[in-house]
């Protein structure tokens, strides 16, 4: 078996080519408004947006930086513009239930002009009424109500005095209210004395008359209040109809102009009737009436407080949506979905250490604004708000907004609330959020699926053809141009398709995450700016990437230091038996970066087991462990068929103090397992990257870039001598985009990379001699490592089935 040779230079990158791209610099190119390589998520947002049926919601599910947030708010933006403007909503007073406001829908910009007219109304009729009832007429109508009420009084009371006189008794008014006394000739009172020289028939007379007319007294005294109310209906009813009269015309002309809206008429008609029934609200210096019974919740408080008048606050409209102003449908992004700012609130007032409220309290929430619209949030803030995800639900499924305070709907508190009319709902909600959150909304919440039935999934790629690169010259071009950037030449944008790619882990993709791509080409452009150039350059581009790497890689470039120092032990020359450069990739601060590893293996007889050091300390995942385990099974299924595997093998990452997950090492563990089997040393100065199937293949693993360099920039720390390398799965040359220096490294002849399919592979490239292939008669060659490590593993089968049969057992896997 040949051993694999170097890969070329023009294998490690992927370039683009400045002439390629047509232009001198991002100044010539058209605006672009689509969305890179989303064509799957552009189709979902159309469907979602044009199918009008309930359940048709969408969640928009992607990684931070793919321009989510933008494009949907820039498209829905322009879908609504063509959209005609919903409906204002107002709350009126409800005067049979003033707990329950009424809700009025009017046509966009009638909600204010309505508003505004029955304020005029109340104004006028604050004029109108006053005056009525301080007319000449109006006067004389009430001085004979009253005029009548004192005579018929009167008279009760001649009539009762006239029978005192017949019988000899006259009438006085005393401190404590009336009493009969007896008179002289029917004329004067007499004296006490003239009192004792009557007779006893005469006194007893006296007092029965005293005892009678006193009877009769006290039933006219008791017909005062009953007389008193019949004038204080008669006023009311007097003062209903000049009120009725007074604002008759006011209200008529409203109902004119209302005709084409049943709920107005309605409100309208019953605002007149209370009017009438509350005509002391207009008159002048009369101060309201605390809340009788038919006035709204606390409305007594309210109307002292100085807040607008008592009849405006009592007839006046609460226009909680207005889109008057409005350009087509809303478009309603709300950043703080709490559950009293997306559903609505009730506020209340303090007043005299009472909390009180009334409809003009009443606020909308974003389904109000959004309402025949789009409403967008983040679906996590709206999951992490407490009760605002279960309202959102309520309210979709619903198909309105039912306004409910928190404590009224949980029963937190018991302050007496309103109960406003629900507002039917018909809005297009959009959340938009990490795919993780999707998928466990999708599995654990069954509603989820019912109401957000459109998937619109952003995608992280796009293929790097030559219409994909145009399109992301034009998109950082267009995004430039609003941000007032220098204008980027074609050697700058070129450099920027690179990064992409980079940026995507594939040479032969572009990354979708325009975020990223955009704070290189922000930071180009300061560097541009410093050297006063009027164009961004390539070097501007990778100035800007340099400087990024280098203020991320603090933790990066102190665990080369440490290797330098030799505290962290890597070794990159030399060979050593069971020991292999493994390697890692580490996040730090947004920069990922990877670093080699020492992992060692260590072999004695035993049962034919591989211990997993990590996964035994339980600091290895699930994943890492199911590596090594394919690695016991390779062994006895590759080299020795018909005897028991009889060995005793151990695997460790040394200095390896946290968890460790992923089997892109496999490759680099069965390569210092085999090493330790066959006792051949291994090369130091070669680092393995590679999971490794059941076959013994190769397969590809992630972040190759930032592994290979990681272990270049050790080499380099150290002085690059030649022979240094990276073996890789030749299913990741794709993948490959690899810094400049690396790439001068490699045409000089001072590092190396190598792609393999197979651990055959990896170890001639490690040990230097050839691994072998089995002959016709399944034998490897001799001198091969694959015949080193076949006799091992079967004299070692052979020693162990000999021990057992020197102890007079059997060992029961030794057969």
């Amino acid at each position: 078996m040949q051993p694999p040779r170097p890969l070329p230079t023009d294998k490690l990158y992927h370039r683009c080519d400045p002439d390629s791209l047509g232009f001198q610099d991002s100044s010539e190119l058209e605006e672009y408004f689509g969305l890179l390589g989303q064509e799957r998520a552009m189709g979902a947002i159309e469907l979602g947006t044009g199918l009008d049926r309930e359940g048709y919601n969408m969640f928009v599910l992607g990684p931070t930086g793919t321009g989510r947030h933008s494009f949907v708010r820039q498209y829905l933006e322009k879908r609504a513009a063509g959209a005609p403007r919903p409906s204002d909503w107002c709350y009126v007073n409800n005067f049979s239930d003033p707990r329950r406001p009424a809700a009025i829908e009017l046509p966009a910009g009638l909600g204010s002009q309505f508003r505004d007219n029955v304020t005029q109304l109340i104004a006028e009729a604050h004029t109108a009424i006053p005056n009525a009832l301080e007319s000449e007429e109006y006067r004389a109508q009430r001085q004979a109500i009253e005029e009548q009420a004192q005579q018929e009084q009167m008279a009760a009371f001649e009539e009762v005095r006239e029978n005192a006189r017949k019988r000899g008794l006259g009438v006085i008014q005393t401190a404590t209210g009336f009493a009969f006394v007896p008179l002289k000739d029917g004329e004067s009172v007499i004296s006490p004395k003239e009192y004792q020289r009557l007779s006893d028939e005469d006194k007893k007379r006296l007092q029965q008359d005293t005892k009678e007319l006193s009877h009769e007294l006290r039933q006219m005294l008791e017909q005062i209040p009953g007389r008193v109310r019949t004038v204080m209906a008669g006023v009311r009813e007097l003062d209903e109809g000049v009120a009725l009269f007074a604002v008759g015309s006011l209200v008529t002309e409203m109902l004119k102009r209302y005709e084409a809206f049943p709920r107005v008429l309605e409100y309208l008609r019953a605002m007149k009737s209370d009017i009438a029934n509350h005509v002391e609200l207009f008159k002048r210096g009369d101060a309201p009436q605390m809340a009788p019974n038919d006035q709204m919740i606390g409305e007594g408080l309210i109307l002292n407080s100085g807040e607008g008048s008592p009849a405006l606050r009592r007839y006046g409209v609460n226009l909680i949506v207005d889109h008057s102003d409005a350009q087509g449908a809303p478009v309603v992004f709300e950043t703080h979905p709490t559950y009293p700012y997306l559903i609505g609130q009730i506020e209340h007032v303090s007043r005299m250490g009472t909390l009180v409220t009334d409809f003009h309290l009443i606020r909308a929430g974003a389904l109000h604004r959004a309402n025949n619209g789009y409403l967008i949030m983040d679906a996590l803030q709206v999951l992490l708000k407490p009760f605002a995800w279960d309202a959102l639900k309520r309210s979709l499924k619903a198909g309105e907004i039912n306004i409910q305070s928190l404590d009224q709907a949980y029963g937190f508190v018991s302050t007496v609330s309103l109960e406003p009319e629900p507002i039917p709902l018909s809005t297009k909600v959009i959340m938009i959020g990490e795919p993780h959150i999707y998928y466990l909304l999708q599995a654990y919440d069954p509603e989820f699926a019912t109401l957000f039935k459109v998937k619109v999934d952003f995608d992280t790629q796009a293929d790097r053809a030559d219409e994909e690169v145009q399109a992301l010259a034009r998109l950082v071009g267009s995004i430039a141009r609003r941000e007032n950037l220098l204008p980027i030449d074609a050697s700058g944008m070129a450099r920027l398709v690179e990064e992409s790619s980079r940026l995507a882990g594939d040479s032969e993709m572009l990354t979708t995450r325009i975020a990223d791509l955009m704070d290189v080409t922000r930071e180009a452009h300061y560097w541009a700016e410093q050297r006063e150039s009027e164009r961004v350059t390539a070097d501007d581009v990778q100035h800007a990437i340099d400087a990024r790497e280098h203020r991320a890689a603090r933790i990066r470039d102190r665990l080369i230091r440490e290797v330098r120092r030799g505290t962290i032990m890597i070794d990159t020359e030399g060979s050593t038996t069971g020991q292999v450069n493994g390697l890692a990739v580490f996040q730090a601060g947004g920069l990922g970066f990877g670093h080699p590893t020492r992992i060692t293996a260590r072999v004695t007889l035993g049962p034919g087991k591989v211990i997993d050091i990590e996964r035994e300390v339980e600091l290895g995942g699930p994943i890492h462990s199911k590596g090594v385990l394919i690695l016991s099974n390779f062994l006895g299924a590759h080299y020795v068929r018909d005897k028991p595997l009889s060995l005793s093998a151990s695997l460790v990452f040394e200095q390896s103090y946290s968890g460790v997950e992923g089997d892109s090492a496999s490759a680099a563990e069965l390569c210092a397992l085999l090493s330790a089997i066959a006792d051949l040393p291994l090369k130091q100065s070669m680092a393995v990257t590679g999971s490794v199937n059941q076959l013994g293949q190769v397969q590809a693993i992630g972040a190759v870039n930032e592994k290979i360099e990681g272990f270049f920039n050790v080499c380099r720390d150290r002085g690059l001598n030649g022979e240094q390398a990276v073996i890789i799965p030749a299913a990741n040359v794709k993948h490959l985009m690899l810094n400049k220096e690396v790439r001068e490294a490699v045409a000089a002849g001072q590092f190396h990379i190598y792609a393999v399919r197979h651990v055959d592979e990896c170890l001639s490239l490690l040990t230097g001699i050839d691994a072998g292939e089995r002959d016709e008669s399944g034998r490897y060659p001799e001198g091969t490592v694959n015949h080193r490590i076949v006799a091992r593993l079967e004299a070692m089968a052979d020693r162990r089935i000999a021990l057992a049969r020197s102890m007079g057992g059997k060992d029961k896997d030794a057969d």
